[in-house]
């Protein structure tokens, strides 16, 4: 039963015998305070759940954007471009297995999860890419990624896992004008 702060809740116990137990009634009255801030609160949450609801889509989508805006700059390291794979300029061979073909399933995933185009099937495509990468390159340097210099492999493929999952959001547009 919900109160105001004009109601008052009277909770009655019938009486026993007579001499065993006397009538009691307990009273439980709303304040004024109480009864302001209840519907203040709830009109909070659901202004925050509007909120998180709402803003949802549009996180989503920025999230996916800079994570494969990042990711792309991994794959065209495999080109030798920004730094390349040693620091140097380097690219790994053309065609050679797995490294080079990694570099194009990298490139082209985070242009279709940057793009938003197919991005479920992109993500769980890169986030086994990349552990597959943690497994083959990393692991046998240690198990651990602190040890094995495989933080950044892990850590992509969860993501990406979790873009596939969650989905890739969305970016609104604001209606044509009239």
């Amino acid at each position: 039963m919900s109160t105001t702060a004009d109601q008052t809740v009277r909770i009655t116990e019938p009486s026993t015998a007579e001499g065993t137990r006397p009538d009691w009634t307990a009273e439980t009255r709303s304040t004024t305070a109480q009864a302001a801030a209840g519907p203040m609160i709830s009109s909070v949450r659901e202004r925050v759940a509007e909120l998180r609801d709402r803003a949802r889509p549009r996180v989503l989508a920025l999230f996916r954007v800079m994570v494969s805006f990042l990711f792309l700059g991994h794959g065209l390291q495999g080109f030798g471009l920004l730094g390349g794979i040693d620091g140097a300029g380097a690219a790994t061979p053309f065609g050679q297995w797995p490294g080079w073909w990694a570099g194009v399933i990298e490139v082209v995933g985070a242009l279709f999860v940057l793009a938003g185009f197919r991005a479920r099937s992109a993500a769980v495509v890169l986030s086994g890419t990349m552990a597959y990468a943690y497994f083959t390159v990393h692991v046998p340097m240690g198990l651990l990624p602190v040890h094995n210099l495989g933080e950044p492999a892990a850590l992509y493929s969860w993501i990406f896992l979790l873009i596939a999952v969650a989905g890739p959001g969305s970016f609104r547009r604001a209606p044509a004008a009239r």
